[in-house]
């Protein structure tokens, strides 16, 4: 089974920006995988993780997705909060600038996808 961390909430400090998960979670162990995709039918960007052999899904929901963009705009760090430590998520940038761009008005993300991809990210506010 998939293990997966839900992130909602953005908390911004003096190091960047740190990413709360839903329930109280460890991270101890777990290394950023430097990868991102997408889960149109979560409306998330899922950066990987790696935990021995095996991956962690970490969903970043809309909820945060303003704060991504802030972020990106000012080229903060990225981090994901657990009980026991904190967890870089090293080339996180460029992963969603990728992202981003290929979302862009393609309709094999969803039209649902698409459409909130461009308000947060592409259209300015």
């Amino acid at each position: 089974m998939r293990k997966t961390i839900h992130f909602t909430k953005a908390l911004w400090n003096d190091n960047g920006v740190e990413l709360h998960a839903e329930m109280p979670i460890k991270l101890a162990g777990i290394q950023a995988a430097e990868q991102m995709i997408v889960d149109s039918d979560q409306m998330a960007f899922v950066y990987l993780a790696e935990e021995k052999d095996e991956f962690i899904y970490l969903y970043i929901h809309e909820p945060v997705w303003g704060d991504l963009k802030k972020a990106l705009k000012e080229e903060a760090r990225l981090f994901v909060k657990g009980e026991d430590t904190l967890l870089e998520l090293t080339s996180w940038k460029d992963e969603l600038a990728y992202l981003i761009s290929n979302i862009e008005g393609n309709s094999n993300y969803g039209e649902e996808m698409v459409e909130k991809v461009e308000t947060v990210f592409l259209h300015h506010q």
